[in-house]
């Protein structure tokens, strides 16, 4: 029977916010001798190119994005199917020409987030600082900091989302959710990366860690927008389409304490970023865990449409549906 990884929250070295203090004492840049083993040789290949890949010019990794993306648009698969049904749940008012637009947009838009993702894994910080970004609303989360009060940053799957979080961290202490990768190397790898910038990163199942960091007065980044299944997930509209949605922003913020900031950040066509920290949202939570939940789809939704070449719509959204309702994929 094949074990189960479980990786607890781990804190970048030094990091404080308050009296908090996670982690466990381990060393993700430390590889064990078991991922030595000849059958992780092409992970370390694989890391080893994005590695190389990082250290390229902000200017040239545009270029190598944008030729990946002009392979990836044309690339027949699964994928492809599940962003074009996608589109035609979300976008029914488009005609077949503007969603077959889209979709070539979009498919093509993943070059760029493959780059985009080595990119903020191992760029240097110079080479980080160097790519313009423009923040909007600093002064929500001031004010919330200045009451000493956490904040929960709810954001979406765009393909930047890491490079986002990387810019972020470097005018903003954050810490981040995240989801354990299958890829062992690729896994250790990754977090090492992100615990350069990063405060701390939780799991997805480490609710109470993240609560403590957040009652500490830190800022929690994660993105409630992909399909889950379990008790914690209730069907929330999304695009007009019952979604199931982690209930988790609720539960965070109920505990904590928190403010929720609506967190959105969009590539220009020139190259750069733009990222916008919404007000936080007014009586939340409220004893309405659905409602709750249903807000927090309708402004990532709005997110989503401002930039909707950039959303992750090759993730089937829609997966899991409502007892009774047919499959949608």
């Amino acid at each position: 029977m094949k074990r189960r990884r479980r990786i607890k929250a781990v804190t970048r070295p030094g990091a404080k916010v308050g009296k908090y203090s996670g982690g466990t004492g381990y060393n993700p840049s430390m590889p064990s001798v078991s991922l030595l083993s000849p059958r992780h040789w092409p992970s370390w290949i694989g890391l080893g190119v994005v590695r190389l890949t990082a250290k390229l010019p902000y200017r040239a990794l545009r270029g190598l994005g944008r030729g990946l993306g002009a392979l990836t648009a044309r690339l027949p698969g699964a994928r492809r199917r599940v962003a074009q049904r996608n589109l035609e749940l979300c976008f029914p008012e488009m005609t077949d020409s503007q969603r077959a637009q889209l979709l070539h947009r979009n498919l093509a838009d993943l070059g760029m987030m493959l780059v985009e993702f080595a990119f903020a894994w191992f760029g240097s910080d110079r080479a980080i600082a160097r790519v313009p970004c423009a923040i909007e609303g600093l002064e929500h989360l001031q004010a919330c900091r200045a009451q000493g009060r956490g904040v929960l940053l709810v954001g979406a799957h765009f393909s930047h989302l890491e490079l986002c979080a990387r810019l972020v961290s470097q005018r903003i202490r954050i810490a981040g959710m995240y989801r354990v990768m299958d890829d062992p190397v690729f896994e250790r790898a990754v977090l090492a990366a992100r615990l350069r910038y990063a405060d701390a990163m939780f799991a997805k199942d480490e609710l109470r860690a993240s609560v403590k960091y957040l009652k500490r007065g830190g800022t929690l980044w994660y993105a409630p927008d992909q399909d889950m299944r379990g008790k914690d997930c209730v069907f929330a509209p999304f695009f007009g389409v019952s979604a199931s949605t982690l209930t988790a922003t609720h539960h965070l913020a109920r505990l904590s304490g928190a403010a929720v900031i609506p967190f959105f950040h969009r590539r220009e066509p020139r190259g750069g970023y733009t990222i916008r920290l919404q007000a936080p949202l007014e009586d939340f939570p409220s004893s309405d865990i659905v409602a709750d939940t249903a807000r927090v789809n309708e402004r990532i939704e709005a997110m989503v449409r401002e930039a909707p070449e950039q959303y992750l719509w090759v993730h089937k959204r829609f997966k899991t549906r409502p007892e009774g309702a047919p499959p949608v994929y």
